[in-house]
């Protein structure tokens, strides 16, 4: 039988971290299914999800544990499931503005407050052309449970840009699907 265990991994950037990875999973029967790998303030970060035979799982995990001595961290947990999630759409959110503390807090606490599951979030800081001001911009994707009036939640979302002096919107993606359980 095969387990699904996830990877978080974080080392310096340094050529060689995902070959080095990569060659510890195939050397003990593992296979690399999907992953998020991202360079950050000199360091290299990433999620994975990695599938091996039960007898393999136990050597896996010690190997991922004795890249220690190559300065890659790595922790292994067995993967998890959707069971008890309520139905849900997909949806995407973008927020722009300047930079302030705060920003990340409000949009999440605004979210979590209706059992709404962050899927992905990637944010920039960045300055504006002419002025030279700090810019803050995030993208991200969203599971909002069917019980969830939209309406209220843009209000809300609304509400938080008008304080912060942000952007933000939310969108059904285009290729929108039917309600999903699907949590990864």
């Amino acid at each position: 039988m095969t387990k699904d265990l996830v990877l978080t991994v974080i080392s310096d950037d340094k050529p060689g971290v995902v070959e080095t990875l990569a060659q510890t999973i195939a050397a003990h029967g593992g296979n690399w299914s999907e992953s998020q790998l991202s360079h950050l303030a000199g360091k290299f970060a990433g999620i994975l999800r990695v599938s091996a035979s039960e007898e393999n799982v136990a050597q896996l995990r010690r190997a991922l544990d004795d890249l220690q001595t190559q300065s890659i961290k790595v922790v292994a947990e067995p993967a998890g499931t959707s069971a008890g999630r309520p139905p849900c759409r997909h949806y995407t959110f973008t927020a722009l503005g300047n930079d302030r503390p705060g920003i990340v807090r409000e949009i999440a606490q605004a979210l979590s407050s209706r059992q709404i599951n962050m899927e992905h979030l990637s944010t920039e800081y960045s300055s504006m052309p002419w002025s030279g001001e700090p810019l803050f911009s995030a993208t991200g994707s969203l599971q909002v449970p069917t019980s969830v009036d939209i309406d209220d939640l843009t209000e809300q979302l609304d509400t938080i840009a008008d304080e912060l002096a942000i952007d933000i919107a939310l969108e059904e993606p285009q290729h929108a699907q039917e309600p999903s359980r699907e949590h990864n």
